[in-house]
């Protein structure tokens, strides 16, 4: 890790962080005491871990080393295999035998999301639920950005699931570190003022159950409840939606079903 913080280190320019050039420098990039500067650390603590004499960094301070350093995310990401810790990444590829049980769950809306909340994969019960996905944009199939969508005006408790949905995102740990999520945040920001409200409240609560109240155009009002399961060894999530038997949104999900 010490070879690659220095030459990180030594390809930046004051300038490119916002300091002055200044005089002339003996030795190329950013010196070790403006580096631990911008991390937020002591430049002694700095100096050990670019020897290799450090402790073991903090979860926290590889994200301050790799915002103060410009690393790019894969970048980021070889930093934290360096120090032992898993990459923090998006990934995009729904296992096969995820995609299987997805055919498999006949009766039941369901659908996969990465952790930004991107649908990445859905059933035809989603489809009779809310729609043909496949029509919307991929860069439109975001669930967090149709909760802040103003036109959204089908879920009743849109304002109780958005906040823990958002609430729910900032429990991942993966912002400011994961680009992805930091594109995200900060463009649903600029463009909702709800979502700024809620990000900037800072709850943190993972979800696992939500309930949501919605209105379909053909079977009515429905509550549905989100079960939220984590698939294993991916950044992956499998919501189902289901409904208590003998209620009317079971009856409505049969109803559903049928039209699949």
């Amino acid at each position: 890790m010490s070879g690659f913080l220095r030459s990180r280190r030594e390809r930046l320019r004051p300038e490119d962080v916002g300091f002055p050039a200044g005089a002339r420098r003996q030795t190329p990039g950013l010196r070790r005491e403006e580096v631990a500067l911008l991390a937020g650390i002591s430049v002694d603590y700095y100096i050990r871990l670019e020897q290799g004499r450090g402790p073991q960094p903090s979860d926290q301070v590889l994200t301050a080393l790799g915002d103060a350093l410009r690393l790019t995310g894969d970048e980021h990401d070889y930093l934290r295999r360096l120090a032992g810790q898993a990459p923090i990444h998006v990934a995009q590829d729904v296992p096969e035998n995820v995609l299987r049980l997805l055919e498999r769950l006949d009766h039941v809306p369901a659908m996969v999301i990465d952790a930004c909340y991107d649908v990445l994969a859905w059933n035809r019960m989603m489809v009779a639920l809310i729609g043909d996905l496949s029509a919307v944009p991929a860069h439109r199939r975001n669930r967090l950005r149709r909760l802040f969508d103003p036109a959204n005006r089908s879920t009743a408790n849109r304002l109780d699931l958005a906040r823990r949905c958002v609430a729910d995102l900032r429990a991942s740990g993966r912002y400011p570190r994961d680009p992805a999520i930091r594109h995200l945040v900060d463009s649903l920001a600029e463009e909702s003022p709800e979502f700024a409200t809620l990000w900037a409240e800072r709850e943190i609560a993972v979800q696992h159950t939500i309930t949501k109240q919605t209105v379909h155009p053909v079977v009515g009002p429905l509550e549905l409840d989100c079960e939220i399961l984590t698939i294993p060894g991916h950044d992956h999530r499998l919501l189902l939606y289901t409904a208590a038997p003998d209620t009317l949104t079971h009856q409505a999900l049969t109803r559903l079903h049928t039209t699949t």
